[in-house]
């Protein structure tokens, strides 16, 4: 009795587990997993995904997996996931969101940037369409230099540098960022096009070089304040941002 109850479970795991193997290792997906997601006044039922990359692996299966999970280090090493909305697979149009972390503006409400704003302006856009997926990506925080980096990169603003200076100073380039572990899940959960929410063309160019299905982008309109100007004009000046995705004058 206490064998079957534990096998059902686990079987559960293992029919939401997709394993898909890439050049130098496996991506566990796991999912789909039923979230209400509280929006403005309203809840929305979206479906999560969570990822893992293990690499150097060829064929491992799902069960040698989880006879190991208590060993890998993933409290230390945050994962990745996505909020799917809607029939994301079959739809003949979505929306996608790549957003990249970021624990000060998203978790604590910061406006010294406007990504808290953006993710949930990207939901809303996201479930008016209908149909779409917002990536939110764990190691990109700072444009992929890391939380600690990032918070002496906020000290180095606060002398007058500006985004792209201050991470060029620590040793960084102003950009490191990688989304090829997005794009193999992208192309899991949906092979019909997309369209991506982005004012970075250099992010929608990456996409699209790197083979995803993104057939074009829709502005996100920033959140504009004194405590972010300069930050949301540098992406303009020195990223490339569009400018007609942020309102200043």
């Amino acid at each position: 009795m206490i064998e079957a109850i534990k096998e059902v479970p686990l079987n559960t795991l293992k029919d939401k587990t997709k394993v898909v193997p890439y050049e130098t290792g496996i991506t566990y997906i796991v999912g789909p997993i039923h979230l209400p997601v509280q929006l403005d006044d309203e809840t929305l039922f979206f479906k999560w995904y969570c990822w893992l990359n293990v690499e150097g692996e060829k064929d491992s299966s799902f069960e040698e997996l989880l006879d190991r999970i208590q060993t890998l280090p993933l409290a230390s090493q945050q994962q990745s996931s996505v909020l799917v909305y809607g029939d994301f697979e079959t739809e003949e149009s979505a929306l996608i969101r790549m957003h990249s972390i970021c624990h000060t503006g998203d978790i604590f409400g910061s406006k010294r940037c406007d990504c808290g704003y953006q993710l949930k302006q990207s939901l809303r856009m996201i479930k008016e369409h209908g149909a779409g997926a917002l990536f939110y990506l764990a190691n990109h925080e700072g444009r992929g230099i890391g939380l600690f980096s990032k918070a002496l990169a906020y000290l180095l603003q606060e002398e007058g540098l500006d985004t792209v200076e201050a991470n060029e100073q620590l040793g960084f380039a102003d950009d490191a960022r990688d989304y090829k572990d997005a794009l193999r899940v992208l192309a899991t959960l949906r092979q019909l096009p997309v369209t991506l929410i982005t004012n970075n063309p250099l992010k929608l160019e990456a996409l699209q070089q790197s083979g995803a299905n993104v057939v074009g982008r829709i502005p996100l309109w920033g959140d504009v304040s004194d405590y972010n100007q300069r930050y949301l004009e540098t992406k303009m000046e020195k990223a490339g941002h569009f400018r007609g995705g942020y309102m200043i004058e």
